[in-house]
């Protein structure tokens, strides 16, 4: 987890059969939160956006809020 100017930002990996759980997950937060890769950004509470992305590398999570839950749930995605 890094603290970027009031938000928090996660590297993870995600499979595609992994998606429609985080996107009810990210769902939940009653804040934004934008997930990318490179410079592809897209609504991590999209289910069509997040499909888009390009799971074969790691993604960058950006959480404009904090949620406990979400925050356990990412523990679990984390890289490294």
């Amino acid at each position: 987890m890094e603290n970027v100017t009031d938000c928090v930002k996660y590297r993870i990996r995600l499979m595609p059969d992994e998606v429609n759980r985080f996107v009810n997950a990210a769902s939940k937060c009653d804040f934004d939160v934008d997930i990318s890769y490179n410079s592809f950004v897209v609504d991590a509470k999209s289910i069509v956006g997040v499909l888009g992305l390009d799971f074969r590398y790691p993604l960058t999570v950006v959480c404009h809020g904090y949620d406990s839950v979400f925050d356990h749930y990412l523990d679990g995605k984390k890289l490294g």
